[in-house]
């Protein structure tokens, strides 16, 4: 899948991993290396250990290419919560909270300050992928918050690569619209919504239909609480792709509140 995760942690910002398609590791002089660079149009970027100096000439040095890909800057993408957090007046960008499921997926959304449920989707594959979609277009978000199944001890469970493998997917398809797809820890938050459910007076039946969405929001409250900074961020290695998302969304013009 073309796909990697980029962790989000506010307290180590992103280095930007310059990588280039090559069959061969090459020698090259500190000038050429940096010229390549710029032949990439990449002009933010970091020298790290990696380097593997052959020579008593600080002049060479040894560069593994690969996949052509590049990490992004912690502040070039910030997820919506940060910005919020960076700006409390700051009002754009609405966030879609996914909890996927073996046969129900939750959604719920957050405009400004606020968490609602929104909806519980009875579909898989293709379809599912398709239908959320179609309802991030109509909402008029610009990233997903989907809950990545991990254990108590932080470990992650069987049910988290099959929620990677869609995630993934559906990344792809964000990515041709210029939104942004990030996976955050639920541990616990199918209990945070039966309670909260409880607590506002849902009976039994009630509670079991949209049980799925409330937990959706829960996980939209966290990732809002911690600011973003625990969540992954899916980017793809399609070059064109990367950029779609770093140039956002054709009609994101931060006003959506008039």
């Amino acid at each position: 899948m073309a796909i990697q995760t980029v962790s989000l942690q506010l307290s180590s910002p992103y280095k930007l991993q310059p990588s280039f398609q090559s069959n061969s590791n090459f020698t090259s002089s500190l000038s050429s290396i940096l010229s390549t660079l710029k032949k990439h149009n990449i002009t933010n970027f970091s020298i790290s250990s990696s380097l593997h100096f052959h020579s008593n000439s600080i002049n060479s040095c040894k560069l593994n290419f690969n996949e052509a890909t590049s990490l992004p800057l912690k502040n070039e993408i910030p997820p919506n919560a940060l910005r919020r957090k960076q700006d409390p007046l700051w009002r754009g960008g609405f966030s879609l909270g996914v909890d996927l499921g073996l046969s129900h997926t939750g959604l719920a959304l957050s405009k400004g300050f606020s968490f609602r449920p929104l909806t519980v989707l009875s579909l898989r594959g293709q379809k599912l992928e398709l239908r959320i979609i179609d309802i991030a277009e109509k909402e008029e978000v610009d990233e997903f918050i989907i809950g990545l199944p991990k254990s108590s001890d932080g470990n992650e469970t069987p049910q988290s690569n099959k929620v990677r493998s869609v995630a993934g997917r559906l990344a792809i398809r964000a990515a041709e619209r210029g939104w942004r797809v990030y996976l955050q820890d639920e541990y616990g938050t199918s209990v945070e919504a039966m309670n909260r459910m409880i607590n506002t007076g849902f009976n039994k039946s009630a509670r079991h239909g949209k049980i799925d969405a409330y937990a959706a929001t829960m996980l939209l409250e966290r990732y809002y609480s911690k600011c973003g900074e625990e969540t992954e961020l899916l980017w793809p290695k399609n070059l064109e792709l990367q950029e779609k998302i770093r140039k956002g969304p054709s009609d994101d013009d931060d006003d959506f509140f008039l």
